[in-house]
This record gives C-alpha cells, structure tokens and sequence, in this order.
C-alpha cells in the first residue's frame, strides 16, 4: 500500500476545519481549482468519499469524520513536538498551557504553579472554564494540564489520565463573633445559618451524605458555586461556612476567620489532569507530583 501522502491530509484538514473551499483555499494560498484536486487525491487514495454538499458548505462523511480525526491527532502531534523541541533549546522561554475549573480555589491552584511562578525563562498561560471545556481544550492540545475537584471519567476511548495532586480536608469556618464560644458540631450545624457550595460539588454531596447520615437539620443561607465569592461571603459573616480551610487561609491566618470544626469522613481533592502524549510539557514534570496541604498553602 502506498505511504498516505500528508501534504493532501493537510489540505483536507484545513477544508474541513474552515468547511468552506473558497475560504480554505484563500488561508491556504491556492486556487480553489488546485484544492480541489488535492482533496480528490486523497479521496481516492483512501477509497472513500470524505466530504458531501450541503448548500455552499461542505459537510463530512463519516469517513470524511473519521480521517478528520486523525488529521486533528496527527497535526497536534506535530504542533507539540515542535513546542517540546523549542522549549529545549537554549534561550527561550517554556510555555505551560493550564486550564482550572471555574470554581476551583485560587489558593490552590497558586500552590500548585507556585514551583514555576517568577522564573524568568518560563511563561504560565492559565485560563479557566467548566470540566467539559478543560477536556476539550485538552484534547485539542490547547492546554497541557487541566486542574479539577473530580477526576472525570474513564474507559478506553477516553484518554485523561487524572493525577491526584492534594487532598484537603473540609472545615466548619466563621467569623470570631459568630463561632463565640464554639460548641458541639451538631449545635453549630443544626443552629446556625450555612454557607454550602452548590449541589454538583463534592464537598457539597459529602456535606449532604453526613447530615442525613447524622439525622440533622440545617438551614442553608447560601449556595455558592465559585470558591472565591464563598470565601467573600464567609467573611460578610452571612453564616458558618462549610470549605476547605486552604481557600480562606488568608483570613485564618489574621484572625479574620476561625476553624472551628473539621468534618469527619469528608474532603477534597485536587487532581491535575492531562493526556497521554508521546511529548509532554517537560514543565509537568515539577507540578505532577504529591503535595501536603501545608505544601499548596504555604
């Protein structure tokens, strides 16, 4: 069988992302004509149709979808074993691609990079998003770790491999002037008002599984989904707040906040996850490891 020729896998790469001839051929620099040919090529080397009409755009068979997959795979590769390369040449400057959940703890994820941060000869790109848009900017090589609460999940056509960085315990935190005196943890659950992270988080499922476990009712005052306006609201005094202690660290450490509880059985943690790819970010090597909580909080 004769070597797929990658030039006319490039070409269709690029028709197929733009779903346009004529604006594929202009990024190209080729006459639609000339494109044309190079798609035709490579259809027939593969014995399958790869693209049908629909109006002016052009949409994918599901051959056309299955070598447009391997295309995105092979091009990936490409782009990031010339970013691996360039990384280790002398003078310039690493680049680590990170992406953190919306939601997660800014704490954290400063403990996390803190080994990179302030070196001159690197650069950290982070952006943030939900679970599904980290694992799609993954998978397209857009990012080079992802940093979230859940590992997702995974099977055979799903290739995250989920690093399980710190776990941290989850406290019951207030104001001085709330806690007083403190008490029995069923006093202060059952008696005053709680700042809980919404229903999808795991603190928050294990935070339900003990009180019903317990046979306790609480009165909720607040569901809060982003760690940084729960950190806010915890020091508005708006109620005890059920948290890991690393994201309010600041406010314990000057008084501002008080532990005054540590939950049984219950925890988060924190995972970095990333792909299996025959060229990683050399960078990952010094992030990718165990950390205490003492660690990501100093």
């Amino acid at each position: 069988m004769a070597a797929l020729n990658y030039n006319h896998l490039r070409y269709f790469w690029a028709v197929a992302r733009e779903g346009n001839l004529t604006r594929a051929a202009e990024k190209l620099l080729i006459s639609q004509s000339a494109l044309s040919i190079q798609i035709r090529k490579l259809e027939a080397q593969l014995g399958q149709d790869l693209f049908e009409r629909s109006g002016r755009q052009l949409v994918l068979t599901e051959a056309g979808r299955i070598a447009f997959d391997h295309a995105e795979s092979i091009f990936a590769t490409g782009g990031d074993l010339l970013a691996t390369l360039k990384q280790r040449s002398g003078g310039r400057r690493a680049i680590l691609r990170v992406g953190a959940l919306a939601t997660l703890s800014r704490n954290f994820q400063i403990g996390f990079l803190r080994p990179l941060l302030g070196r001159r000869n690197v650069e950290v790109i982070v952006r943030s998003g939900t679970t599904a848009f980290l694992l799609q900017s993954l998978e397209a090589h857009r990012l080079d770790v992802a940093l979230v609460n859940v590992a997702p999940a995974r099977d055979a056509a799903t290739p995250w491999v989920s690093h399980a960085i710190a776990e941290q315990p989850v406290s019951l935190i207030g104001t001085p002037k709330r806690i007083g005196k403190g008490g029995t943890l069923k006093t202060l659950l059952t008696r005053q008002p709680l700042v809980l992270p919404t229903m999808e988080s795991s603190v928050r499922i294990g935070f339900d599984a003990l009180v019903e476990r317990m046979g306790w009712k609480v009165r909720v005052a607040a569901e809060i989904d982003d760690m940084a306006m729960l950190r806010l609201i915890a020091r508005e005094d708006v109620g005890l707040a059920v948290v890991p202690p690393i994201v309010v660290k600041d406010e314990l450490s000057s008084g501002r906040l008080v532990e005054v509880h540590q939950l049984p059985q219950l925890s988060e943690t924190f995972f970095a996850v990333t792909m299996k790819r025959r060229f990683p970010n050399p960078l990952l090597r010094e992030l990718i490891r165990p950390r205490t909580a003492l660690e990501l909080a100093d």
